[in-house]
């Protein structure tokens, strides 16, 4: 072997070596830390959300309107015996993302940082997985919201949300610096 494909060799295994190094700093980076947000522009996260609402709301059917009104009893848990209006929509009035708006439709949202969210937040204080709203199974057409096990917690109105709580029309969710209303 001449001096010059020996040194060529040896220059090549070095660069694969700090590829190797670096491919390892990280993958444990991401263990760590999780995955990075990016920030973007307000106005492009909005599309992308709007875009993502959508296209879930295009893949979901719409719920069946039940043939007869809900009787009473049933409504007792979520107005404490008087009916109250069941939420349409969520809307962030606070925060990088005031302005948009995701519809309740019948399947669960689950808002955070991650990537895979219905709702994006580029809020440090926002956990990757932080909260869900559903539709009560008991109760059709009435949305709870579950904290699932945020660092900084969720809030509705005042209140540390603890276990999941039925949600109507007028609710405020905070989320770190997000403010999310519920609205007909």
């Amino acid at each position: 072997m001449s001096q010059l494909t020996l040194t060529l060799l040896r220059l090549g295994l070095l660069a694969l070596l700090w590829i190797f190094i670096f491919s390892v700093v990280g993958v444990l980076r991401t263990d760590i830390y999780g995955t990075s947000v990016s920030r973007r522009s307000q106005r492009k996260a909005v599309r992308e959300q709007e875009r993502r609402a959508a296209k879930e709301a295009s893949l979901a059917p719409a719920p069946a309107a039940p043939a007869t009104p809900a009787p009473a009893a049933s409504r007792s848990r979520f107005g404490r015996g008087r009916s109250k209006a069941a939420p349409t929509k969520v809307v962030v009035t606070e925060g990088p993302l005031a302005g948009t708006s995701l519809p309740l439709r019948g399947q669960a949202i689950l808002i955070g940082r991650n990537p895979e969210c219905a709702l994006v937040l580029d809020d440090d204080y926002a956990s990757g997985r932080h909260c869900r709203i559903f539709q009560d199974p008991s109760t059709p057409g009435h949305w709870v919201v579950e904290d699932l096990g945020s660092t900084n917690g969720t809030f509705i109105g005042r209140d540390k949300l603890t276990s999941p709580q039925p949600v109507e029309v007028g609710t405020t969710l905070r989320i770190g610096k997000t403010l999310l209303e519920f609205r007909d």
